[in-house]
């Protein structure tokens, strides 16, 4: 007799079919299920990093604003530096323009009266003196008056615009009148004033504002330095001192700032023109005057470097292409 055993219904073809169809399905409604999940998770996604970066860019329009602000309120520092020496500066010529316009009029009495008693000679003469005084009172009304432009150009935000610039003269002005301001603001401070400068250099093309604003700022610092109110007030600075001085090397002119104060600290010397890095009590600095000097320097062409040895004295060097 011949048998066959029939296996059992889940052991046959179409119970595996049927079966690999069910997983089939199961799988098929998961992975719809995931995508559907994943589709709302990467929308919500989509929306948090919309609204981030929405976010993003306020604040960086807001830091952008700030920046602008500090960066104004760094030159309008500066410019404070110099209110007090300008008014020294343009006190003197002021009081030539004065005297002399006093002496004027008691001259035109005297030539009326000439004129009167018939002495046309006389008359002639004082009219000399007249004119003599007048050229005086033109002198020093032009002086007075190019220290006022100089100030209300140090004062405006500039493009940049380099131009032919006389480096010595500024240094030379920006030197007495940041001396005089520190003066104005300390009247028993008096510091020896050194200056070399280089008359071959003739005029370099850079954007003078800018420059003079870098010199103002090392000066101003190196008289704070010197100063009795320096940041070592237990070691008092004998004969202090400032050394400025300009030089051409190749195509290169070298312009040197140097002082006999307090020095700089050697764990901090390496930070100074990083930004918003001050050693000033809060309040009374942003930090941003070097920072702004060294890229300014930089958008030269050129390079600010500092040497400084604590407790004797500090050196600011300017290169800059000429």
């Amino acid at each position: 007799m011949t048998f066959r055993i029939s296996p059992p219904w889940w052991q046959t073809w179409w119970a595996y079919l049927i079966f690999g169809l069910i997983a089939a399905s199961i799988l098929r409604v998961y992975i719809a299920f995931r995508a559907k999940k994943l589709k709302r998770e990467n929308k919500f996604l989509e929306e948090k990093v919309k609204e981030r970066t929405n976010e993003l860019e306020a604040s960086i329009e807001d830091l952008k604003a700030t920046q602008s602000q500090l960066i104004q309120s760094e030159k309008m520092a500066s410019l404070g530096e110099l209110t007090a020496g300008i008014a020294h500066e343009i006190q003197n010529p002021l009081n030539f323009v004065n005297n002399f316009s006093e002496i004027n009029v008691e001259l035109i009495d005297e030539m009326q009266e000439e004129l009167k008693a018939g002495n046309p000679e006389e008359a002639i003469e004082i009219s000399n003196d007249i004119k003599e005084n007048q050229k005086k009172i033109n002198h020093h009304g032009k002086r007075a008056d190019s220290i006022v432009k100089g100030m209300l150009k140090h004062s405006r935000n500039t493009s940049g615009e380099k131009e032919p610039t006389n480096i010595n003269a500024i240094a030379d002005e920006y030197l007495r009148l940041a001396y005089h301001g520190l003066r104005a603001k300390d009247k028993s401070f008096n510091a020896t004033l050194n200056t070399d400068f280089d008359e071959s250099i003739g005029l370099i093309n850079v954007a003078g504002q800018d420059m003079g604003r870098v010199i103002l700022n090392l000066i101003t610092n190196a008289l704070h330095a010197i100063s009795p109110n320096s940041k070592m007030p237990e070691k008092t600075v004998k004969d202090p001192t400032i050394w400025i001085s300009t030089k051409k090397v190749g195509d290169q002119v070298i312009i040197k700032i140097k002082d006999n104060g307090s020095g700089i600290p050697k764990e901090i010397v390496d930070k100074i023109f990083q930004p918003f890095f001050t050693t000033k009590p809060s309040g009374q600095g942003t930090g941003l005057g070097l920072s702004m000097s060294y890229d300014i320097v930089r958008s030269h062409g050129g390079d600010l470097k500092v040497e400084s040895q604590e407790g004797e004295g500090t050196t600011f060097t300017i290169s800059i292409p000429k």
